[in-house]
């Protein structure tokens, strides 16, 4: 499934302002019914240097096009994981899948 990416600072307030939210062991997730598939990912300065955010971010980025087919509806969501001593692909994975049952 193909999915855009939430890129500019008006919809991203947007969707913290009038979004819901669901939550699991890695994530958090912000979301609001849309048109289309849209994703952000925010990684907050909390987790460490510039390489250890982008890699949370690939990671990220990764689980959910690998399970954004399960998404219960067209939605513009934001990804905002947790501090935590060590990321993964799987975890991120089992906390997209999590998230999404809540979404319903």
């Amino acid at each position: 499934m193909k999915y855009l990416r939430l890129k500019k600072n008006t919809d991203i307030q947007k969707l913290f302002k009038r979004g819901k939210r669901a939550y699991s062991n890695a994530l958090t997730a912000v979301y609001m019914p849309s048109d289309e598939l849209k994703m952000a990912v925010i990684v907050s300065k909390k987790h460490g240097k510039a390489v250890k955010r982008n890699r949370i971010k690939r990671l990220v980025r990764r689980a959910f096009f690998l399970t954004c087919e399960r998404a219960p509806f067209a939605c513009s969501i934001a990804l905002l994981p947790k501090v935590s001593e060590e990321y993964s692909l799987a975890a991120f994975e089992r906390s997209l899948l999590s998230c999404f049952k809540r979404m319903k």
